[in-house]
């Protein structure tokens, strides 16, 4: 289906491992530059950067893309872009893909995808990706969030931990699923609209996000839907690392 929706790329100076990440090249121009090109080549209606540093938003603005300075005092990505959406004065049903600034390898189709489930239902005001897992010792691996759905194709519970827990197998067999359920691993890509995005930052954020590390569960804690769209394959991984950094380099300077 067609859908109309913009994209909005959270976008900070300060990261431990790898300051500056943003603006830090690869295959000749700056990261940030590469995740703009992602949202413009996924037909957003526009593609706004919003970051709390100048040198960010000189950098983005110099290549030519929308650059919007927020506060520096936000918690995280998701109070940001409210912001930009307060400050641009978007109506309240506008669709939003929140793309993190360290992906510049993520589908372009993906961003679509993303916008699309959500604007193909009336339940949920957010929407997400996941994708089937293909090697079993990712289930068991704390850093792949995994995600299981009801019949609908709504998130029941994301979580660190291998679930659904198939007791038998996982008990007699050693830790072997048993490939009769279909794992699903969390895509961190999200869709949602302004009055969701308003009413996420009124709540508190729950205990079972500060259990599991995941902001996501603060939605469900407060009994909202999250719609999630299963895709064919989890996207490579985006920059964390300086080996995150060259690895991304090399695939973009094969596509050129």
């Amino acid at each position: 289906m067609s859908v109309r929706f913009k994209v909005v790329i959270p976008a900070r100076y300060g990261s431990t491992r790898l300051p500056g990440k943003p603006l830090l090249n690869i295959a000749g121009k700056p990261m940030i530059a590469h995740v703009c090109e992602r949202a413009q080549e996924a037909d957003a209606d526009d593609v706004i950067v919003a970051t709390d540093d100048v040198r960010i938003f000189q950098a983005v603005s110099d290549l030519g893309f929308k650059a919007v300075m927020t506060r520096a005092d936000h918690q995280s990505g998701t109070e940001r872009i409210a912001e930009v959406a307060r400050l641009c004065g978007w109506a309240g049903d506008e669709i939003i893909v929140n793309l993190q600034g360290d992906e510049p390898l993520i589908p372009p189709t993906y961003i679509r995808d993303v916008a699309a489930a959500l604007a193909s239902q009336q339940q949920a005001g957010i929407a997400t990706l996941a994708a089937k897992i293909t090697d079993p010792e990712e289930i068991f691996n704390p850093n792949a969030v995994k995600v299981v759905l009801n019949k609908a194709g709504y998130a029941l519970y994301f979580s660190r931990a291998p679930i659904p827990w198939e007791r038998d197998t996982f008990t007699l067999a050693g830790g072997k699923p048993s490939g009769k359920s279909p794992y699903l691993r969390h895509i961190g890509l999200y869709a949602y609209t302004v009055d969701f995005l308003n009413r996420y930052c009124l709540w508190d954020a729950s205990m079972l996000e500060s259990v599991e590390s995941l902001e996501q569960l603060r939605i469900l804690w407060h009994g909202e839907a999250v719609r999630v769209k299963v895709v064919d394959r989890t996207p490579a991984a985006g920059v964390d690392t300086q080996e995150d950094l060259l690895r991304v380099e090399q695939v973009l300077l094969l596509k050129h």
